[in-house]
C-alpha cells in the first residue's frame, strides 16, 4: 500500500509592514498563529519582534498544502473490529482538536477581549505540548450579527472534540444542537443564557450566575466565620447592589439564632462601637462594594482601634475589592480580609508573571487592564480541558479532584445540574493576611 506523506512546504513569502502582527498576518492568510510559528521558528525566541520590513515565510494552512505521495513497503492493514477502531479514534490517543467560535475582531470590546481570550488558549495548548499533549486548533469568528450555521457547515467544526464559545445566547440553539449530534464537548466561558444546559450533558457552563455566588459565599461564610461575632455596616449607599447577599445571610444567621448587630457610617463614636463585641473576634460586612465607602469604613475602624486596640476585627468583602488593592492593600492587611471571588487575579505570583511575560513576547503587547484578565481565563480554560480530556477521554466531567491543576488566575469544579449538563461551582476567598501574605483558599 502507499503511505501519503506531506512534505514541508511554503505557500509564500510577506514583507511585513508597519504596525502589522502576528495575529493580523496569521488571519489575512487564513492559518492558525501556531502554524506561522511553526514556518518562521525565530519567531519563538524571546527577543523576537516583528520588525517593518522582515520577510517571512507563509505556510499552507493545515490540511491544504499539496501532497507528495511516495512508496512504502507494503504493510498489513489493521484489524478492523470496533474496539481496535474504537481505541484508535479515543481522544486520549491523538492530537485533541479544539474548537474556538467566539468574536475574533478588532470592531468592539467583545472581539478585542475574546482575541485575548483566545491568545490564552493558544498559549496553553502551546504548555501542554511540553506535557506530551498534541492539539489541533481550529478558530471561526463568530461575531453577533454573524450566522452560526455557516460555521458550522465547516468539516473541521464536525471534527472537534471540544469547542470554546459561544459569547451571544442566541448562537446557543444552534451551537447545543450541534455538539449534541456530533459528541462534541461544549465550554461556555462567559455570562450568557442557556436553558441548554439542562438537557444537554455535552455542555459544561463556566459562568456561575449572581444567585448561586451569593448562595454558595453565604453557605461558606457561615462555615468559617461559626465563632464571629458579625457586625453589619450600612454604607448609606442608595447604587449598592448588594442587598441581596446581606439581607441573606442575616437571615441565615437568625435562623441559626447568631447574633449580629447593625450600625452605620455616619453613627457617632460611642454608637459605633457598641456594635462592637469585646470578647469575640468581629467579622464586618459593608452593605456597599463601592471604594470611597470602604475607605469611610476603614476610616471609622481605625479610629475605633485607636480607642480599642484589643478589639479583633476581620473584614468580609466583595469580589470588586480585588480592583482596589492598590487603594486599601495595607488595611486589607491590618483587618486580615477576606474576599469571595470565583477568580484570584496575582500580580505577585511568579506563574502570573510568566503568562504576561509569554504574551508580551508572542503577541507585541501587554494584556488588558481588565478583571479577571481574558488571557489567563483563557489560559486556565483551555489548560484545564487539554489536561483532562489526555487524562479521562471524553468522560472527563471536571469534577475536583480529578488531577492536580493549580490554576494562574480561574479555578474549575464542576457538578452536574440533574440530567443536563456542568455547571462550574468554584468558589475561593481570597484572604490578606496581618502577615503580609495573600493567599486563595478555595472550596
Amino acid at each position: 500500500m502507499a503511505i501519503a506523506q506531506v512534505s514541508e512546504q511554503i505557500r509564500g513569502l510577506h514583507k511585513v509592514k508597519r504596525k502589522e502582527t502576528i495575529f493580523g498576518i496569521a488571519r489575512q492568510y487564513d492559518i492558525q498563529i501556531e502554524e506561522l510559528i511553526q514556518a518562521n521558528p525565530e519567531m519563538r525566541q524571546p527577543e523576537y519582534e516583528l520588525k517593518k520590513g522582515d520577510v517571512i515565510r507563509i505556510p499552507y494552512a493545515k490540511g491544504t498544502a499539496p501532497v507528495v505521495v511516495a512508496p512504502t513497503p507494503t504493510v498489513q492493514a489493521p484489524e478492523t473490529s470496533s474496539a481496535v477502531s474504537s481505541s484508535a479514534d479515543d481522544v486520549r490517543n491523538r492530537a485533541i482538536r479544539v474548537g474556538v467560535m467566539l468574536p475574533l475582531h478588532n470592531i468592539n470590546g467583545d472581539g478585542r477581549r475574546m482575541v485575548e481570550y483566545y491568545r490564552g488558549i493558544l498559549m496553553a495548548c502551546d504548555s501542554v505540548k511540553k506535557l506530551g499533549i498534541s492539539v489541533d486548533l481550529h478558530a471561526w469568528n463568530t461575531p453577533e450579527d454573524g450566522n452560526i450555521s455557516t460555521v458550522l457547515a465547516d468539516k473541521a467544526a464536525a471534527a472537534c472534540d471540544i469547542i470554546f464559545g459561544p459569547l451571544y445566547s442566541k448562537q446557543m440553539d444552534a451551537l447545543s444542537d450541534f455538539v449534541m449530534a456530533h459528541d462534541i464537548r461544549l465550554v461556555i466561558p462567559f455570562s450568557i443564557s442557556a436553558p441548554q444546559l439542562l438537557t444537554n450533558r455535552n455542555i459544561f457552563q463556566i459562568w456561575q450566575s449572581p444567585t448561586n455566588l451569593n448562595d454558595a459565599t453565604i453557605a461558606r461564610f457561615l462555615e468559617r466565620f461559626s465563632g464571629y461575632h458579625p457586625v453589619f455596616i450600612d454604607c448609606n449607599d442608595s447604587t449598592s447592589k448588594k442587598g441581596n447577599f446581606t439581607f441573606g445571610l442575616r437571615r441565615q444567621l437568625e435562623n441559626r439564632q447568631i447574633e449580629y448587630h447593625v450600625t452605620n457610617l455616619k453613627s457617632s463614636e460611642d454608637a459605633f462601637s457598641k456594635a462592637f463585641s469585646q470578647t469575640k473576634p468581629n467579622i464586618v460586612i459593608l452593605n456597599s462594594a463601592r471604594s470611597p465607602e470602604l475607605g469611610v469604613a476603614f476610616a471609622k475602624i481605625n479610629g475605633l482601634k485607636f480607642n480599642l486596640p484589643n478589639l479583633n476585627i476581620t473584614m468580609f468583602g466583595y469580589t470588586e475589592w480585588l480592583m482596589y488593592t492598590r487603594t486599601h492593600l495595607e488595611n486589607f492587611y491590618k483587618y486580615n480580609t477576606y474576599i469571595p471571588s470565583a477568580f484570584h487575579y496575582n500580580p505577585l505570583s511568579s506563574q502570573t508573571a510568566r503568562l504576561e511575560q509569554k504574551y508580551r513576547w508572542n503577541f507585541h503587547t501587554d494584556m488588558q487592564n481588565a478583571l479577571p484578565r481574558f488571557a489567563l481565563t483563557g489560559f486556565d480554560h483551555a489548560y484545564f480541558f487539554l489536561r483532562g480530556l489526555h487524562k479521562y477521554g471524553k468522560s472527563f466531567n471536571g469534577a475536583a479532584g480529578m488531577f492536580g491543576y493549580q490554576p494562574v488566575q480561574t479555578p474549575l469544579v464542576f457538578e452536574r445540574m440533574g440530567n443536563g449538563g456542568l455547571q462550574n461551582h468554584s468558589l475561593l476567598f481570597v484572604h490578606y493576611t496581618p502577615e503580609h501574605r495573600v493567599e486563595s483558599i478555595k472550596f
